[in-house]
């Protein structure tokens, strides 16, 4: 159990503290899928996962953050992974990244239900 959330933590921490390094790289793909306030989002986001991964890793809060992580990652999918708007390779790529998000979904929502007593959610 610890190693799948420390894990799943990593997969957003990394992306977290990319959103910062690549900023112009995530604009522009924000951009291409027309999606608005994009810079508050953006921040906003990176903030989130950083903060969400570092309380994984110290199982704090795990319950709350695995729901919250797994609410991002819904909006992402379908705001950012929007394979039936593409076609092609750009499309089977989305797509295939929207099914990648849906086994991180699950994963979440296992460590949710694997966490949700009260010693948990402090």
């Amino acid at each position: 159990m610890t190693i799948g959330r420390v894990l799943l933590a990593l997969y957003f921490l990394l992306p977290g503290v990319m959103k910062f390094i690549n900023w112009d790289m995530h604009v522009a793909l924000m951009e291409k899928h027309n999606m608005i306030m994009i810079p508050m989002l953006l921040a906003a986001a990176g903030i989130f996962q950083i903060v969400a991964a570092i309380a994984l890793i110290l199982n704090r809060y795990t319950f709350i953050m695995a729901l919250l992580l797994a609410g991002l990652v819904i909006v992402i999918n379908f705001s950012l992974h929007d394979f039936w708007n593409f076609s092609g390779v750009e499309g089977a790529h989305e797509m295939q990244n929207f099914v990648k998000n849906l086994g991180i979904l699950a994963g979440l929502l296992v460590l949710a239900g694997h966490s949700g007593s009260k010693s948990d959610i402090e």
